[in-house]
């Protein structure tokens, strides 16, 4: 139960690594241990990526210990003259130190924000590192992030022998399986072994007594050969370009096939960090190759009168990987799945633009071959929207551009969710199941449209996508042309998110008063708190349901340790625990929004969200404000 006082005493400081034990969703992917795996791995690469360093070997022990060894510098063992620690322990336990902010040590590198290694650490139950650097090797270890034994010499080496590994076990209260994806771990090294030509990678899987070894002298063109084997591919030989300037470079592979493949290589990679969202890099690659296209088309009139070509037309049917390496790299979170660089876009795009209008330029009769796939493409998409604006009952825009829709159009299983945020509705897509559940992320709280009338709020660009993604327009008693058989809230547990659940269950009531009726409106419940107890994973939805948890995890025998996780919103979770509690019909909780005759709801929300009401409201929250729980 939360207290009646809050003063200074209440403020906690978090020191060292607690931030990562306390929140480790911020800092990882804490599904299971891959994401760890790679934050050691990248700053090897890194070290490869400046020239340091050509061989990595990564070994699955046993024991259940991970070792990730390279032949680089090795990390810094001097005292830090600010800091007066070495520097192997200022990265391995002090958030947000590295070498890599300024671009002096590494002109293009992964690791950015000081954080992977110490994260690492952080959430490993053991521990240690081994350097070989001027002569001499020396030796630390850790224990849940804290220091266990300083910094010694345990022997020398040649000068010419140097490097870092680092042997870790990951402590799996932090986790939702302690096992290793190894095929996402496999194709991952192959990638880094691919984008870095040169750089020999090592990995050995000692239970399974398997081991692979990734050497690739000319990169990411047998990469594509590798992946497309078996494949129809229009192009004797792939288009390869790399392009760089003084603090960005991009280098990219494209073919295309005559039958979309059922396992599509689309690709793509920032400083070897692979970005599973895309991002600035991708978007500009696909302005620069719609341009080229569109202008080889234009010039010879292939196109179709009245036929718009958008991008994914042109990649429909690609297969491509495009690297970029830059300076300083803007990352949508830690685990970097998305690249939110926006001067790296124009870069991409116009660097892609020149490559292939020279191409194309070139190759007339396999560009024509390349645009009838996206002509068909475009065509096919024109016959699909004629058939959603045959289901809307109103002529006007095509689907918002944020709306990620399901394949199915059967009322009877087809759901949207109204996602807060461009964060968590990233996380939605990848939780959700394609083929009849929908995405549309909204942007903040929308407009209160309690006291307005229907006309009015359709002037609000964020109602007016909404009302277009439904089918229904605001006001309107005519369902016939809904687009979905629910549409279910999601925001965030807390009283920001309950904010824009309330603004929205009142655009509904007032407004699409019939779908209210039909019951067809529902309010995800997700979990405001994670409670691990062993191997048993519970989630609350409030205060009180968690304490009961605990209560329940304190009577089991042995006393197990409880580690309780606190989601500071949808954006945190990542897609596998999203899918558990809110999206999976199975396992999720919603509560249908329902009016009757008997209840009050128009006055509740009256006194919520009425302009005519403030000072009832004020007197209202004077005297009910602190019962609230969040």
């Amino acid at each position: 139960m939360a207290k009646n006082t809050y003063d200074s005493k209440a403020i906690e400081v978090l020191s060292g690594l607690d931030p990562v034990k306390k929140r480790p969703g911020m800092y990882t992917d804490t599904s299971c241990p891959n994401h760890l795996i790679q934050e050691v791995l990248d700053n090897s690469v890194d070290e490869a990526i400046s020239g340091h360093c050509s061989n990595i070997k990564i070994k699955i022990e046993k024991d259940g210990f991970i070792k990730v060894s390279d032949d680089g510098r090795g990390m810094p063992v001097d005292i830090h003259p600010e800091h007066k620690v070495s520097g192997v322990e200022l990265i391995l336990c002090k958030l947000h130190a590295g070498a890599k902010f300024s671009g002096d040590e590494y002109n293009f590198s992964g690791g950015l924000h000081g954080v992977g290694v110490s994260v690492v650490n952080a959430l490993s139950d053991l521990l240690q590192v081994n350097i070989k650097r001027d002569s001499k090797e020396y030796e630390m270890h850790f224990n849940n992030g804290d220091k266990k034994s300083e910094l010694k010499v345990i022997g020398d080496v040649g000068l010419r022998n140097s490097g870092t590994t680092i042997r870790f076990k990951p402590n799996i209260k932090y986790f939702e399986s302690d096992q290793i994806n190894l095929k996402d771990l496999k194709h991952l090294l192959k990638a880094k072994a691919v984008l870095c030509p040169g750089l020999t990678i090592d990995f050995y899987h000692e239970k399974k007594k398997e081991r692979i070894k990734w050497f690739f002298e000319d990169g990411l063109k047998s990469y594509l050969e590798d992946a497309s084997d078996g494949i129809d591919l229009i192009l004797e030989e792939s288009i390869l370009s790399s392009k760089d300037s003084k603090n960005q470079e991009v280098e990219f592979v494209i073919n295309w096939t005559n039958k979309p493949p059922k396992n599509k290589l689309d690709e793509t990679y920032v400083n070897l960090i692979p970005t599973a969202l895309g991002g600035s890099h991708l978007n500009g690659f696909k302005s620069g190759l719609l341009d080229s296209l569109k202008e080889f088309c234009e010039y010879r009139s292939l196109i179709p009168k009245g036929l718009k070509i958008n991008a994914e037309d042109v990649i429909a049917n690609a297969i491509f990987v495009v690297s970029s390496k830059m300076q300083n790299p803007q990352f949508a979170g830690q685990t970097k799945e998305r690249l939110d660089s926006k001067d790296h876009m124009s870069f991409v795009s116009s660097s892609t633009k020149d490559v292939l209008s020279i191409w194309f330029n070139k190759h007339t009769e396999e560009g024509e071959k390349i645009a009838e796939l996206a002509i068909a493409s475009a065509q096919a998409r024109a016959k699909a929207s004629s058939s959603v604006e045959r289901k809307k009952t109103f002529k006007g825009p095509a689907l918002p551009g944020k709306l990620s829709d399901c394949n199915s159009e059967d009322l009877n299983e087809t759901e949207l969710f109204l996602v807060e945020g461009d964060s968590a509705g990233g996380s939605a897509k990848q939780a959700r199941e394609r083929s009849f559940q929908a995405i549309m992320p909204l942007r903040g709280k929308i407009l209160n449209t309690w006291d307005l009338e229907s006309e009015e709020i359709i002037k609000s660009q964020e109602i007016k996508n909404l009302s277009t993604a439904i089918g229904v327009l605001p006001g309107s008693s005519d369902t016939t042309s809904l687009r979905y058989g629910k549409v279910c809230i999601l925001a965030d547990a807390d009283s920001d998110g309950l904010h824009i659940a309330t603004l929205l269950c009142a655009l509904f009531l007032r407004h699409f008063k019939n779908l209210v009726k039909e019951g067809r409106i529902f309010i995800a419940m997700p979990p405001l708190y994670r409670i691990d107890c062993g191997k048993d994973v519970l989630y609350a939805l409030d205060e009180n349901q968690k304490d009961d948890i605990v209560e329940d995890f304190k009577g089991k025998k042995g006393k197990p340790k409880i580690n309780i996780q606190r989601f500071k919103g949808l954006g945190e979770m990542n897609p596998s625990q999203l899918r558990e509690t809110v999206m999976d019909p199975q396992t999720r909780q919603l509560v249908r929004l329902s009016v009757s005759a008997t209840d009050n709801a128009n006055a509740m929300m009256d006194l919520l969200l009425s302009k005519k009401n403030a000072a009832a409201r004020k007197e209202w929250l004077e005297k009910k404000g602190s019962l609230v729980r969040i």
